[in-house]
């Protein structure tokens, strides 16, 4: 845990994600793929900021990608009782 908040890494030992197509990696509809909506990552996205974390990758051409998910971790002390029981 760091800074109240958990990170999970995920590492692939691939191709790594060219330079061109590392700023449109989490835009809806974008794939690489001949299949496939290109909705993954756009949802991990959306989903992750909704929750009040981030979401991010490091790559290396040739090595992989290890992309990050960190999220809050919540205080259950701290919440009302309603929230408390979801």
């Amino acid at each position: 845990m760091v800074n109240n908040s958990v990170i999970v890494s995920i590492t692939d030992n691939g191709d790594g994600i060219p330079q061109e197509m590392q700023q449109r990696i989490f835009v809806p509809n974008f794939t690489t793929k001949s299949s496939g909506t290109g909705l993954g990552l756009a949802m991990c996205k959306g989903i992750t900021e909704q929750a009040g974390g981030k979401i991010w990758f490091e790559t290396h051409p040739g090595k992989g990608t290890t992309f990050y998910v960190e999220l809050p971790v919540i205080d259950k002390n701290n919440l009302s009782a309603n929230q408390a029981e979801l």
